[in-house]
């Protein structure tokens, strides 16, 4: 398999495989997905990008999360990893893998609805990683509802505690272990867009997660921290396989694209590492768009 460095055709450069109309229960492992979102563990390679640096990814268990984790540890970087309890087994997976690369990883269990959840995670990740330098605000809920008038209270709620609340807490708290050159990276969503009709209360998150980067952004840039977001578009995950999408959806899910295949985690590692990197370093306030050429704004 090639790595990330190979040129290819992009659009052949991972198969255009016919999704089956998988329904699993959320939150969805990927011990339970066939076939599974590659994630980068037997191709990506690292150069020392991110050397000595510690990482909290939050939902870095499986999908997006899982290959950044991946990835930041092959650049050289410590990681800790925030995953619900249902989601162990993906997430001692990661683990193995970041350590298989030498660095320390942090397994820390919970439910980012929870605000007291949100701080000690932060908390957690300084004293066993001591420090921490890049935040990447990525854990989400995404459940797929035909009609406005069959989404509850409950899920809304959940939905945006999930995606914008933990947000905030988590960066609140980790705002004072950041020193001058830290990053932030949040992950937002085509959906911010160009929202789908089964995604009313899901698609406003992350509209929300668009400005909530832009705003901070710019109040912290004066103190020499970055924030910016990735926004992906339709990518092979447990989120979506567990009701992110409407199960007979998924078998079509990315034909719509200019490249006609759905993304996989493994195309988004590289934008998250380029965020956290000095590389990067003039970059504040952006949203960096992964999806395959669908156009945004």
């Amino acid at each position: 398999m090639t790595d990330q460095y190979t040129f290819d055709n992009p659009v052949t450069r991972y198969p255009a495989t016919t999704l089956p109309p998988l329904d699993l229960e959320a939150p969805g492992t990927e011990a339970e997905m066939t076939p599974k979102p590659v994630l980068g563990d037997e191709t990506y390679r690292g150069s020392g990008r991110l050397e000595g640096r510690r990482a909290l990814i939050t939902g870095g268990d499986s999908g997006i999360g899982a290959a950044v984790a991946i990835a930041f540890a092959r650049e050289g970087a410590d990681v800790a990893i925030s995953y619900l309890p249902e989601e162990e087994t993906d997430a001692r997976r990661i683990v193995d893998l970041i350590e298989a690369a030498g660095r320390t990883a942090v397994a820390i269990p919970g439910d980012v609805k929870d605000a007291a959840y949100c701080r000690e995670l932060v908390e957690s990740t300084v004293r066993q990683l001591g420090g921490l330098d890049i935040l990447v605000n990525n854990a989400g809920k995404q459940q797929s509802v035909e009609s406005l008038e069959d989404l509850d209270d409950q899920q809304f709620d959940d939905t945006m505690r999930t995606n914008v609340y933990a947000m905030f807490w988590i960066t609140k708290a980790a705002l004072r272990h950041l020193k001058p050159g830290s990053t932030i990276i949040n992950t937002t969503s085509i959906q911010a867009y160009m929202g789908s009709p089964t995604l009313v209360d899901y698609a406003p998150t992350k509209a929300a997660i668009n400005s909530f980067t832009t705003a901070l952004s710019q109040q912290l840039a004066p103190k020499g921290i970055r924030v910016n977001a990735v926004a992906p578009g339709p990518i092979w995950t447990a989120l979506q396989a567990s009701g992110g999408q409407p199960p007979e959806a998924l078998p079509e899910l990315g034909q719509q694209t200019p490249l006609g295949r759905v993304g996989q985690p493994a195309e988004l590692a590289p934008a998250y590492v380029f965020l956290a990197s000095p590389e990067s370093s003039y970059v504040i306030g952006e949203t960096l768009n992964v999806n395959g050429g669908m156009p945004t704004p």
